[in-house]
């Protein structure tokens, strides 16, 4: 399927300052959230506590709802999800507390708006030492996941490509934790396979994009590497437009019906795919060309070397 009459002759790269400019203040802005913030907003699986779901009968303000658990002795977020009526209360008693303090908060919110008042849907609890545990392997699974992409591009393409794709994964997804943090997302076990999830979708598009480069360099080995990228990047322009598009829109429809539950998730993809597809063109290839000694003699050796 070709969405244009003939190739696009659209010069990606001359504005490729104007996007390190827009992708470096992106970076700096979460960096800035995560120091003011103190961190991201860990969900219940990192931080640890117990989760209760409730949903009432009536609506009532948080705040409200927050005094009484206070009242209770207990401290934690409370939020309103879906309908009014449906409220998330999480708090951080002691391990050996947490089904006493799910009982206390349930029989306090009992006294105040009346038995039968509410409904208790769901109660999770996770101890602050397994939170831990996942919190250091959520982190370590990404910078493996990250060494593993950059040892195989290294092999299947060249050390310079490795390089510039791996650091656009890591501009994806410093920009994608800095749309968390901004948002209040929590960071919870299915937004980190969100996150895994974007790495690989991003490391997709970045790879078809290259595979067309290294193709040029033996084909038209007589124009100037920004004119070779170029020319890559809008032959593949069409793929990119395709595979991009219905993914955004499958991720845009789960982010507005897929419900409360699926919500952190699909925004996390949304958030991540759309900045994915973005450094593909305007990062990793922008990185390839400025790269350090790079041209297009130099590149074209070291393809045919392998």
């Amino acid at each position: 399927m070709q969405f244009f009459g003939k190739k696009p002759k659209v010069n990606w790269l001359k504005h490729k300052k104007l996007a390190y400019a827009f992708s470096g203040t992106l970076i700096a802005l979460t960096l800035v959230l995560l120091g003011a913030k103190g961190g991201l907003k860990y969900g219940i699986d990192f931080a640890g506590g117990t989760l209760i779901q409730v949903k009432f009968k009536e609506a009532h303000s948080i705040n409200e709802i927050r005094s009484v658990i206070e009242a209770a002795g207990y401290s934690g977020d409370m939020q309103q999800f879906g309908n009014p009526e449906d409220v998330l209360i999480n708090i951080h008693p002691k391990d050996d507390q947490a089904e006493e303090a799910s009982r206390k908060v349930v029989a306090a919110l009992d006294a105040k708006y009346g038995a039968g008042s509410l409904t208790v849907q769901r109660t999770e609890t996770v101890g602050p030492k397994v939170g831990k545990d996942l919190t250091s392997k959520a982190m370590l699974s990404i910078l493996y996941s990250l060494i593993g992409i950059l040892i195989y591009l290294a092999v299947r393409f060249e050390s310079r490509f490795a390089t510039t794709a791996v650091l656009a994964l890591v501009h994806d997804t410093v920009i994608t934790i800095g749309a968390l943090c901004l948002f209040g997302k929590e960071f919870s076990l299915p937004v980190m396979a969100a996150i895994l999830t974007v790495i690989g979708y991003s490391l997709n598009d970045t790879i078809v994009v290259f595979d067309r480069i290294r193709e040029n360099l033996r084909l038209k080995r007589n124009l100037e590497l920004p004119a070779m990228v170029n020319d890559s990047v809008n032959e593949t322009l069409t793929r990119t437009m395709i595979t991009s598009g219905l993914t955004l829109l499958s991720v845009i429809a789960l982010f507005l019906f897929g419900g409360p539950v699926l919500h952190d998730f699909s925004f996390t993809l949304l958030v991540g795919i759309g900045f994915g597809t973005y450094s593909s063109v305007f990062v990793a290839s922008a990185l390839l060309i400025d790269w350090p000694g790079n041209t297009t003699q130099k590149l074209s050796l070291s393809i045919r070397s392998k």
